[in-house]
């Protein structure tokens, strides 16, 4: 069991990495897996002048759903990198399928090696993966890292509403954090959480779905889809009721 598979199964909330052949396979039906493609493009359109010459580059990319829109509405390069080979075919497909092929460029890799040798970029986006990269603080010491001076850095998040919250951290938290990092907040943009809650139970009636299928090819393995599901819920439930999910736009001083 390798370090990045704990690390991938984790940010899909799979509890084990026995999980990861079958990932592909329950997550058929979802395009955009957890990050808001329209809430990342308002933000980005609102804040910063784009060019065709903005470089952008999505971290953890999935299926490529935030590259593709990014490339697609504002016409800026875009390279997505994620370590689910399925999902960077998926992404190289729907590229071709939005015609924005020769704006967007998706790699197979470990982010992880990656932030280490990308260079340059106007933005960069992590949404959604928890601490693939480290604590808070670790991660946006090694995404500024990515970025010219003045360049931005794009998260998908949450904020706990309190600080009994063992998982996620409060706003004032993460503005300590912002701030020691050598960022300072632009934007935040806060989920709708009537549109959020509808997101959720359609992407839980489409996992059921598919948990249920691999259930009757596989029932064998009943145990590990169940599990998934149950801790699917779990999240869910914890994301209407216990944070707030927000994106935050931070510029590097």
């Amino acid at each position: 069991m390798s370090d990045v598979e704990e690390k991938l199964a984790k940010s899909l909330t799979a509890e084990s990495v026995e999980l990861i052949p079958y990932l592909p396979y329950l997550l058929q039906d979802l395009w955009e897996l957890g990050s808001s493609p329209k809430d990342m493009v308002h933000l980005i359109s609102k804040n910063i002048i784009i060019s065709e010459k903005t470089k952008v580059l999505d971290l953890a990319c999935g299926k490529g759903a935030v590259s593709i829109k990014l490339a697609k509405e504002l016409g800026c390069q875009v390279k997505g990198i994620d370590i689910m080979q399925d999902f960077i075919e998926n992404a190289k497909k729907k590229a071709q399928e939005f015609k924005v092929e020769t704006l967007c460029e998706f790699i197979v890799g470990d982010i992880n090696q990656y932030v280490e040798v990308e260079k340059g970029y106007d933005i960069v986006i992590l949404g959604a993966v928890g601490e693939v990269l480290g604590n808070q603080e670790e991660t946006l010491n090694k995404l500024s890292k990515t970025i010219k001076k003045d360049g931005y850095v794009l998260l998908d998040d949450a904020y706990a509403k309190s600080d009994s919250n063992e998982i996620y951290i409060t706003k004032k938290k993460w503005i300590e954090i912002i701030e020691k990092s050598g960022y300072q907040m632009v934007e935040d943009l806060l989920v709708d959480e009537t549109e959020f809650s509808g997101v959720l139970n359609e992407q839980i009636m489409c996992l059921t779905k598919r948990t249920n299928e691999l259930k009757e090819k596989y029932p064998s393995q009943t145990h590990l889809f169940d599990k998934y599901l149950k801790s699917q819920l779990a999240e869910c439930n914890e994301l209407e009721n216990d944070v707030i999910g927000a994106t935050m736009l931070l510029k590097k001083n």
